[in-house]
């Protein structure tokens, strides 16, 4: 199973993005599914996750401005970011966090906040 990712770009201070993570097949025994971000030179960090029973978290520095959904069949997951700052300028990565098994983890996809 493949996780893509897609909706990352330049956007400048204050705007809105929204980044999707689909599922190329079924992923069973799920923990959690959510969005880590990596500036280079820093350690991965989690922004969100959220459980099938709908559990959400959220890094505090997001809390207010991003907001983490997923589908009915925990095959996507998304992430709405809305008042960006510079500061989230980063790579996003989808996660699926499984039990008894690796992650999978997306390729990634840039997001910038820059006037």
């Amino acid at each position: 199973v493949q996780l893509v990712e897609s909706g990352g770009g330049l956007v400048q201070p204050g705007g809105s993005l929204r980044l999707s993570c689909v599922a190329s097949g079924i992923i069973f025994r799920i923990v959690a599914m959510g969005w880590y971000r990596q500036v280079p030179g820093n350690q991965r960090e989690l922004v969100a996750s959220i459980t099938p029973g709908g559990t959400i978290n959220y890094a505090d520095s997001v809390k207010g401005r991003f907001t983490i959904s997923r589908d009915n069949t925990n095959t996507a997951v998304y992430l709405q970011m809305n008042s960006l700052k510079p500061e989230d300028t980063a790579v996003y990565y989808c996660n699926v966090n499984v039990r008894r098994s690796s992650d999978y983890w997306g390729r990634g996809t840039q997001v910038t906040v820059s006037s």
